[in-house]
């Protein structure tokens, strides 16, 4: 009898060593969220500007695995993100918490609840998951399938920025084209659009064209912030997508979720086209866009 004991007692010791000492967290907290990883991943780096620490950015494996520091009080916690979908329109998400000075006390104090740790986490991923709730609520994506790109020559300003400041850049860049193209009498051809040329998705990055469409002429106006050029039509996946135009990428993740689950090769630069006027305000969930993901051919 006393060998097993032994055996069992060692066993029970090495656990919990590696457990006080090896794992990794303190506390892991999980909730299921009634959208798609991309507006997870996104709402993750906005309220990390509330909650994290300041000179700490979010840092991005994937669009799944996010990790960052987040104060706590006195405290700073180590936050590592894991999204999972499990449906079109649900995912899991998983929390795994570590005090980055007061991991062994917590750790000590978790099984028995009440830690400073498990504490706060609840309450902070809790606050996350409202915030998360009320974003969903303010905007609405609908997968369309295969259509073409608009077809049309333009008048753009290039901009390279972050990516929740696309709409900030096209608002501090409408006035310019629209005036120099109503001075200039110059003929629009449909609503403003923006062509993404490159999207660095880990570190929402943008370089893209805000574009008005025009009719082209011999004589247009000469800026040296504005110029000319003429999108062609490809095959694209489509979606509709209906809000604040500041969050109308969200259905460009809703694109890529559907581009993978279909198993169709996409470009991740997507393309634009704004239907309302924000500065006439209304109900969000009326203004409409429609987003195109470009198809890969199998000759590019």
């Amino acid at each position: 009898m006393k060998k097993p004991v032994k055996v069992l007692g060692g066993i029970l010791l090495l656990a919990l060593a590696g457990y006080l000492f090896v794992y990794p967290n303190d506390y892991i907290v999980r909730f299921e969220a009634r959208t798609f990883p991309g507006p997870i991943n996104q709402t993750i780096k906005i309220w990390h500007e509330e909650v994290g620490v300041a000179d700490s950015p979010v840092t991005q494996e994937d669009l799944y695995h996010l990790e960052q520091l987040v104060q706590a009080g006195d405290s700073v916690h180590r936050y590592r993100w894991e999204i999972e979908p499990l449906t079109d329109s649900t995912s899991r998400v998983t929390v795994k918490v570590r005090d980055m000075d007061h991991s062994l006390m917590n750790k000590l104090k978790v099984p028995f609840g009440g830690s400073a740790v498990e504490m706060a986490s609840k309450r902070y991923v809790k606050e996350f998951a409202e915030s998360l709730k009320t974003h969903i609520e303010q905007f609405r994506v609908r997968i369309v399938g295969e259509a073409e790109t608009p077809s049309t020559f333009y008048a753009y300003v290039n901009l390279t920025t972050s990516q929740h400041k696309k709409a900030a850049g096209m608002m501090d860049n409408y006035m310019l084209l629209s005036n120099l193209l109503y001075q200039n009498q110059v003929t629009l051809n449909g609503p403003p659009m923006i062509v993404v040329n490159r999207w660095e998705q880990e570190k929402d990055s943008l370089n893209y064209n805000f574009c008005f469409p025009i009719i082209r002429s011999d004589h247009l106006p000469q800026h040296p912030e504005v110029s000319y050029k003429r999108i062609f039509p490809e095959r694209a996946l489509k979606a509709e997508y209906y809000g604040n135009y500041i969050t109308s990428d969200r259905a460009w993740y809703a694109l890529l979720d559907y581009a993978e689950q279909n198993g169709i090769p996409v470009d991740p630069t997507p393309v634009e086209v704004f239907y309302n006027n924000p500065n006439t305000g209304g109900d969000m969930l009326n203004w409409k866009a429609e987003i195109y993901l470009p198809i890969l051919e199998e000759n590019k």
